[in-house]
C-alpha cells in the first residue's frame, strides 16, 4: 500500500458521498508550457523526462492483476493509484471535477462526461471531443461553459463541492498558491483527489511528491477510474476493442526501414514550434508509440522542447502530426497554405509530399485514443492500412464500414451501457 498524502493509519475524506447504486452506464494558439501546439496550454512542466518506479508498457494493454476492491449498490471500497496511494470511497461518485482531460475523457469513456463539472480549457476541449461524438451512435457531450480548472482555486473547489476529483494532486500542488494543507484540506472537507498527470511524458514531479509517484499506460490509468466508477463491464468492453486494434495494427505494420520519420507538432508559429517525439515514452504517444515510426529528433532535443522552423527542416520529418488540427477553430487549410508559402517550410520533406495531418489532441481519454490510433495508422502507412482522407476541418471523417479499424458501434454501446 502506497504512503496516504495525511501519513494517517486510515484512509482520510469526507464521507460525503450520496448513496448511490453501481454505475454502469452512464483560436489556432501557439503551444506553451508543454500545449497541444495548437491550443490551450495543457500541463505544467517541472522537468524533463525521468524514471520513477512503474514503467509503461510498449502498447500501454493493462493487463495487471489488481487487488482494489470493487463495489455494489450501498458498499464502501477502495482504489489505489500513485500518488494517491489508496483511496476510499462510500459509493459511486456523482459529480466529477476535472483538469487534464485524459481524466475527463475517461468519464466520458464510462459514460459520465456530462457529469464533469469542471476542466482545463472547456469550450475547446468540448469542441474537440465534440468532433468524434458524430461517429458514435447515441453519444452526446457537453462540456461548454464549465469552470475552467487549469489553476483551480480552493474556495472553487469548495462551491462546486464535487463528488471526487479526478486531478494529480501532485500537479495542482506545483501551482504556486497550493500548499500540501491545501491538498489534504480538499481531501478532508470535500472529496478525495484521484489522478495522475506526469505520467503524460515521464516528467518529474514536484520534489515533494518524488517517493510516492509511478507512471501509468493511459489504459491501465483509465482501467483504475473505472473502478472509481465501479464500471468493469465498461472498462472490459472498450479495452477489447483497444487490444484488438493494436492486433489489427501490429500484425501489418512494415518493416523498420520502411517507417517515415514523425514528429508531433503544430508549425503555427515558426519561431516557436513545440516538438513531441513520437515514441517518447508517456500517455501523449498511446497513439503514435504502437505504429513504431522513426524519431525526426535525436537525443539533443526533448518532448516539448522548442524548435524554430530552421530546427524543423534540419530534421526535416517525412511527417508532421498537427497537434489540435481537429479543433474547431483550427483552419489547416491556412496552416498548410502558410507553410507551402514561406521560404524555408516550404522546403520541409513534410510539406512537399502533403504529408502534414491533423490531429486531435496529446492529453487524449480512452475514446479518442482509439480514433487516433485509426487515424494516424492511415497517416502514417496508407498502403497498408487504408488512405487518411484529407481533412479541412468539421467532424472525424465518416470512413466506409471496411476502411474502419475498430468496431463504432461496440464503443457506443460501451459509453451508453448498453452492454
Amino acid at each position: 500500500m502506497r504512503e496516504k498524502l495525511t501519513g494517517r493509519d486510515g484512509p482520510t475524506r469526507r464521507r460525503y458521498l450520496r448513496l448511490g447504486g453501481a454505475v454502469v452506464g452512464g483560436s489556432l494558439l501557439a503551444g506553451c508550457t508543454g500545449g497541444d501546439g495548437a491550443g490551450p496550454t495543457a500541463e505544467s512542466t517541472t522537468g524533463a523526462a525521468t524514471t520513477a518506479s512503474g514503467a509503461e508498457t510498449d502498447l500501454e494493454a493493462s493487463e495487471t492483476e489488481d487487488e482494489d476492491e470493487t463495489t455494489s449498490a450501498g458498499e464502501s471500497y477502495s482504489v489505489s493509484m500513485a500518488p494517491m496511494g489508496e483511496v476510499a470511497f462510500d459509493a459511486v461518485p456523482e459529480t466529477i471535477f476535472t483538469r487534464l482531460t485524459h481524466l475527463a475523457g475517461m468519464a466520458f469513456a464510462l459514460g459520465r462526461g456530462n457529469d464533469v463539472n469542471a476542466m482545463h480549457a472547456p469550450d475547446y476541449y468540448g469542441g474537440v471531443w465534440n468532433q468524434f461524438t458524430p461517429r458514435l451512435d447515441g453519444v452526446e457531450l457537453d462540456w461548454t461553459g464549465l469552470y475552467s480548472s487549469w489553476t483551480p482555486s480552493k474556495e472553487k473547489l469548495y462551491e462546486l463541492d464535487a463528488d471526487v476529483h479526478l486531478a494529480d494532486p501532485a500537479s495542482v500542488f506545483a501551482e504556486d498558491k497550493w500548499g500540501m494543507d491545501d491538498i489534504e484540506e480538499i481531501t478532508e472537507n470535500v472529496s478525495p483527489w484521484f489522478g495522475n498527470a506526469y505520467s503524460a511524458r515521464h516528467q518529474k514531479p514536484p520534489k515533494e511528491w518524488a517517493d510516492r509517484y509511478e507512471y501509468y499506460g493511459l489504459w491501465e490509468m483509465f482501467e483504475k477510474v473505472a473502478q472509481v466508477f465501479d464500471a468493469k463491464a465498461q472498462y472490459d468492453a472498450l479495452a477489447e476493442v483497444h487490444a484488438g486494434l493494436l492486433d489489427t495494427i501490429e500484425s501489418d505494420l512494415p518493416p523498420e526501414n520502411e517507417r517515415p520519420s514523425v514528429v508531433m507538432a503544430m508549425p503555427n508559429d515558426f519561431d516557436q514550434i513545440y516538438v513531441y517525439k513520437v515514441t517518447n515514452p508517456g500517455t501523449l504517444t498511446a497513439h503514435t508509440r504502437p505504429l513504431k515510426p522513426v524519431e525526426a529528433f535525436g537525443d539533443d532535443v526533448s518532448s516539448g522542447d522548442t524548435v524554430d522552423i530552421e530546427g524543423l527542416l534540419e530534421a526535416d520529418p517525412d511527417v508532421i502530426l498537427g497537434n489540435g488540427g481537429m479543433a474547431p477553430s483550427t483552419d489547416m487549410a491556412a496552416v498548410r497554405q502558410s507553410l507551402e508559402d514561406d521560404p524555408v517550410a516550404s522546403q520541409l520533406s513534410a510539406v512537399q509530399n502533403d504529408r502534414v495531418y491533423a490531429q486531435a489532441a496529446r492529453y487524449q481519454g480512452p475514446i479518442l485514443n482509439l480514433f487516433q490510433l485509426e487515424m494516424t495508422a492511415k497517416q502514417l502507412y496508407p498502403d497498408r492500412f487504408g488512405e487518411w482522407p484529407t481533412y479541412a476541418g468539421g467532424p472525424y471523417p465518416e470512413l466506409p464500414d471496411g476502411e474502419q479499424l475498430f468496431d463504432r458501434q461496440r464503443v457506443a454501446d460501451a459509453i451508453n451501457g448498453d452492454l
